[in-house]
């Protein structure tokens, strides 16, 4: 029996939605960040429209945010997506029900192509994604630095079949 559900993000989610971005950044395989933003700067970088959380028993176990690819009126229904597992939650489908509900409601709000930023070596992030019909696009060689290495990233694409046809 499925014991959580996702709902819209609120506010005072956001410690649980940081404890799980620090568990991202702390594996070093899901973000270049080296620290947790405050929440008025998670706030002002993640777009209104979008934001998700997965709670179980009161505690967030997963989180989904759209970012914008532009300013330009023409990119408009373009977003780059982040989406963090807690790891102890992982397994659970978790993963697969908020992209299908974080796809599903970017659409409805107009969005046409949903882009992520991933390292290659993030194979369950990339295999979640490919699930849902993103595409490589390129692996941008060597793109940024973390602890002076510096890493390969790739793009993957979703274009949306019902949105801004």
């Amino acid at each position: 029996m499925q014991t959580w559900k996702i709902r819209n993000f609120e506010k005072n989610n956001y410690s649980d939605v940081a404890r799980i971005y620090q568990d991202g950044i702390d594996s070093r395989n899901a973000t270049f960040q080296k620290e947790v933003p405050t929440f008025e700067a998670w706030d002002a970088k993640y777009l209104d429209a979008c934001r998700f959380v997965v709670v179980e028993d009161g505690t967030v176990i997963g989180w989904s945010a759209l970012l914008p690819f532009s300013g330009m009126p023409s990119y408009r229904g373009v977003a780059e997506l982040s989406i963090y597992i807690d790891p102890s939650a992982a397994g659970k489908g978790i993963g697969s029900a908020l992209m299908g509900h974080t796809i599903t409601e970017s659409e409805k709000a107009g969005f046409w192509t949903l882009q992520s930023l991933i390292f290659p070596e993030n194979k369950a992030s990339i295999a979640l994604h490919k699930k849902f019909g993103f595409k490589t696009l390129c692996v941008h060689e060597k793109l940024g630095e973390m602890e002076g290495v510096f890493r390969d990233v790739a793009l993957l694409e979703r274009r949306s079949l019902v949105a801004g046809k």
